[in-house]
């Protein structure tokens, strides 16, 4: 529940009050301040009712700049609290949400000050870059809790679907200040972990597993950015905590910029590059998801007519058409770039499947498939396919990388690369045992770096661990 107290002079008290009763809305006029004309009005409401009740006011002839207070209500007893909602909340088109000036608020509420808001991500991405490094799983949690990004990259789509240019600007500003602090801060800490002796120069930073995850682009990563901004936009637009959706938030966007600040330190173009991808693609898709998400919740029914009836020609609307414009460009690159990759990506698992899936392969076990860019483009058409395979025996299987490439190539209409990584193991059967046929309880005897720059097809029996610098 929302209480609004509004100022009523006594010239507009007779229309007030007869618009509040049409409404059959509950309220109670009490006296104002004695040296002004006119009383205060104390209507409970229903929180997704508040824009209708004051936009009913504001027709009954109530000035707009009238003093207006809106809070939360712990406890009302309204006689036609249930009836309310289901007139003013609900809707015939299902809407719910809190007012619009309460989702500015609370989206307002997500980012500090300047410098607070710079100082939590340079901590975050020091933390994240820490983390990914010692390849950390939980470490790179606690970097997304600390992250402040939440704020600025929500904030776009509210200022976008209530109509407020100035957020919708301050709000790309913050983004991009944000990330040149947090790239920035990455290469930092890179470069001092590699100048201290910590962190050797020479380690191969894109076999990290942790680094390998936020190389490339791929469809969980996508469904990550998406449930990231329909969950923040959830949150704004309900009483529930945004904090939690500013997690969610964080996890697709703080480890991507650790991740190219270390491949930037570390002279690995193509690490850079597929984090680069992959942050533009979250980013994209994060404020994308939230203002369809807040859109369908009602908070806006046209945008074209809105923009045709408020279009002007100043500084402030040239400022967010330029803001607009290299969102749809950023937008229509990034998903074109995607889902590209995407798409080859899927064609390339099938193509691998099919051939260790041939009798002259059975004995194989597939583990991974890996593709990277040799020119560090996703648009490019020089890739390397790296599939990593368990062995348990002596055969060399000298014309797997050709049968590979000859199918991955037929496949998808590109020349690629192929590299086969094998995985040895050998088997001891316990005393009386049948053994075991998987492999499962055999011993692994060397183990081999694997590239992790894309989700594993199959896994079966043992984890097959990447080598660490730390070992």
């Amino acid at each position: 529940m929302r209480l609004i107290q509004v100022f009523v002079p006594s010239n507009d008290h007779d229309a007030v009050r007869e618009a509040l009763s049409e409404m059959e809305v509950e309220f109670v006029f009490s006296d104002a301040d004695n040296n002004r004309d006119g009383s205060l009005a104390n209507v409970p409401v229903p929180t997704g009712a508040v824009d209708a009740i004051l936009d009913r006011l504001y027709d009954a002839g109530l000035d707009e700049d009238t003093y207006t207070v809106v809070t939360d209500v712990d406890r009302a007893n309204v006689p036609n609290a249930d009836e309310l909602a289901d007139r003013y909340v609900e809707g015939s088109k299902g809407k719910r949400g809190v007012s619009h000036t309460e989702l500015r608020e609370r989206a307002e509420g997500l980012t500090p000050d300047t410098a607070t808001y710079l100082a939590f991500a340079f901590a975050s991405v020091i933390v994240a870059v820490g983390g990914l490094l010692l390849d950390s799983a939980i470490v790179i949690v606690g970097a997304m809790v600390i992250a402040p990004f939440a704020g600025s990259t929500l904030s776009a789509s509210v200022g976008a679907v209530i109509s407020d240019h100035d957020m919708v600007v301050d709000s790309a500003t913050s983004q991009v200040t944000g990330l040149v602090v947090a790239y920035v801060s990455a290469v930092a800490m890179s470069v001092l972990l590699q100048q201290s002796g910590f962190v050797p120069a020479t380690l191969d930073v894109g076999r990290i597993g942790q680094v390998g995850v936020f190389v490339t682009p791929n469809l969980l990563t996508l469904v990550i950015a998406i449930s990231a901004g329909f969950a923040g936009a959830l949150a704004l637009a309900t009483d529930l905590p945004v904090s939690i959706a500013g997690v969610a938030v964080a996890a697709a966007i703080i480890p991507a910029a650790s991740v190219a600040g270390i491949g930037t330190a570390w002279g690995q173009p193509l690490v850079v590059a597929g984090a680069t991808v992959l942050l533009l693609m979250n980013i994209v898709f994060i404020n994308l998801t939230t203002y369809l998400t807040l859109i369908m919740l009602g908070y806006r029914s046209s945008v074209i007519n809105n923009v045709r009836k408020n279009a002007d020609i100043s500084l402030r609307s040239g400022a967010y058409a330029i803001v607009v414009l290299l969102f749809l460009v950023v937008f229509a690159v990034t998903v074109f770039g995607t889902y590209q990759h995407l798409v080859f990506e899927q064609q390339v698992n099938d193509e691998v499947q099919d051939v260790l899936g041939g009798d002259e392969y059975s004995a194989l076990e597939l583990v991974e498939v890996g593709t990277e860019y040799n020119d560090a483009s996703v648009f490019s058409d020089e890739v390397t396919v790296t599939v990593t395979v368990w062995r348990s025996s002596d055969l060399e299987y000298e014309r797997l990388a050709a049968d590979l490439q000859n199918q991955i190539n037929n496949g998808t209409d590109r020349s690629v690369q192929v590299n086969v990584q094998f995985v040895d193991y050998q088997h001891a059967p316990a005393a009386g045992g049948t053994g075991d046929e998987t492999g499962t309880g055999g011993l692994i005897d060397e183990w081999l770096p694997l590239s992790a720059s894309s989700v594993p097809l199959a896994v079966r029996g043992s984890p097959v661990r990447p080598l660490r610098w730390s070992r």
